[in-house]
């Protein structure tokens, strides 16, 4: 009697299998099996931290409010999102990012003004166009040069960072130590918007409705060389993007650009890119991450994001609240206790 034996890459092996050979083939599965579990284990790690903020990106005033009574109304008084979100002021003192872009906290942050030369803060309502002194200083040279660098008239700037950084009530699992700013791909009007327009007008939105490439309707080219522009700049880590707006970027730019390395496929992302900074060299508690993967990113790994899985993601849970003790030490002084209860420190001597 013979078996077939189908190894799961969709290959059959026919016949009689030599032992050793068939032996390496399984073991390659199954490190491949290992290497992908761990990959989907971080992406959809990441995920649940990430995976509600462009359904709230875009949220009117009206909106915003809503969700955020919700959210305090379920969290506990002395949950961190609780406790940053209420803040209204910076902490005094030297500008300190501290830890990490989805754990950490901002000490001595100013904000982005309202108007500039090149750009608009949007959703002002929100309180979050509050950053590094870094980062602030990166935007607003950015808006300037864009214009003759890109063709593109100015920046619409959405959210930034509460004023004390920290996690937020809505929308976003990262912005907590100043240096991540969302800037939506929509160009700056050649007219001031009122507050009420910022806080109520949507971004454009330049991914087709079945998420596989752009929207030729929307996507121009001016929206590539932004894009480079920002990802071109020394300062920058990364920049999150639809994968639609990185398959057509690997399609329309040239291949094997360092630059292209720093554009990350994420989701949502359809109406605004995210941009983000390396740790400043004036804040020794921030804690950056590793590198992208070698390569422009626009291969194999860029395919994984046009699968059912992919484009189809489980939805995610409503979001845990986190104690201060999840957030390096330093933020417990950056944020008051609510009335009658003790900060959540490290230890009973603390």
């Amino acid at each position: 009697m013979t078996n077939a034996l189908v190894a799961p890459d969709s290959f059959t092996l026919r016949g009689a299998l030599n032992g050793s050979v068939f032996a390496a083939a399984m073991q390659a599965h199954f490190r491949r099996g290992i290497l992908r579990s761990i990959f989907l284990y971080g992406v959809f790690t990441l995920f649940a931290c990430f995976g509600r903020v462009e359904a709230w990106a875009q949220d009117t005033a009206a909106e915003e409010a809503s969700h955020r009574a919700i959210v305090i109304a379920r969290f506990p008084p002395g949950a961190a999102q609780v406790l940053f979100g209420r803040e209204s002021m910076p902490a005094e003192g030297p500008p300190q990012a501290i830890g990490s872009y989805a754990r950490g906290c901002l000490s001595g942050a100013i904000a982005l003004p309202a108007d500039g030369p090149n750009w608009e803060v949007m959703r002002p309502s929100r309180n979050r166009a509050w950053g590094h002194p870094v980062l602030i200083a990166f935007l607003e040279r950015l808006a300037q040069k864009l214009p003759g660098e890109a063709g593109w008239p100015g920046l619409l700037v959405g959210d930034i960072a509460q004023p004390r950084g920290g996690p937020m009530l809505t929308g976003h699992g990262s912005h907590q130590i100043g240096l991540d700013a969302d800037i939506w791909l929509t160009p700056m009007p050649n007219r001031r918007l009122s507050p009420t327009e910022r806080d109520s007008i949507s971004a454009t939105d330049v991914v087709a409705r079945d998420g596989r490439d752009v929207d030729p309707a929307a996507w121009t080219p001016q929206h590539r060389l932004l894009l480079e522009a920002v990802a071109r700049e020394p300062m920058v880590e990364r920049v999150f993007v639809n994968p639609a707006i990185k398959r057509a970027l690997c399609r329309e730019g040239e291949p094997h650009q360092a630059w292209m390395a720093k554009i990350r496929p994420w989701w949502g992302h359809n109406y605004h890119f995210h941009v983000r900074l390396y740790c400043p060299s004036d804040s020794p508690q921030c804690r950056g991450q590793a590198p992208p993967p070698q390569g422009d990113g626009c291969g194999r790994e860029l395919d994984w994001w046009f699968t059912h899985e992919a484009l189809h993601p489980a939805p995610s849970g409503p979001g845990k609240p986190l104690r201060l003790d999840d957030l390096p030490w330093a933020c417990t002084a950056l944020v008051a206790a609510p009335a009658g209860q003790g900060l959540q420190l490290r230890g009973a001597a603390q």
